[in-house]
C-alpha cells in the first residue's frame, strides 16, 4: 500500500470503501495550514532576529517537511470519513421533467 491509498474494504468490518474519493482535498487543507503556520513563524523570526538566508533554509525546510507529511494521511481519513458520515456521493442530474 502507498502513503496515501485506501484499501479496498476495512479489515474489521468488511466496509466497501469504494465511495472513498477524497481528490485533492486534504492536499489543499494541509497546504494551506502548513503554509499559514510556516510564513507566520518565518516572518516572526524576521521581524525580530533577522537571521542571514541560510538560517531560514535551516529552520524552514524542515518545517514545511514536517507539517505537510505528518498530518496528511489523517486528513484523507478525516475527509474519508465525513464522506461515509455524510453520505456523500457524485453530482446527479435530475431527469424527472424529461419525457
Amino acid at each position: 500500500m502507498g502513503f496515501l491509498s485506501v484499501r479496498p474494504k476495512c479489515e474489521h468490518c468488511g466496509l466497501d470503501f469504494s465511495f472513498a474519493d477524497s481528490g485533492d482535498g486534504p492536499a489543499v487543507f494541509v497546504i494551506l495550514i502548513a503554509g499559514f503556520i510556516v510564513v507566520f513563524a518565518a516572518l516572526i523570526t524576521e521581524i525580530v532576529y533577522q537571521p542571514p538566508y541560510w538560517v531560514h533554509a535551516v529552520l524552514w525546510l524542515p518545517l514545511i517537511l514536517i507539517v505537510t507529511l505528518a498530518p496528511l494521511r489523517m486528513v484523507k481519513g478525516l475527509l474519508i470519513a465525513l464522506q461515509y458520515h455524510h453520505k456523500a456521493a457524485e453530482g446527479r442530474l435530475d431527469r424527472r421533467g424529461e419525457m
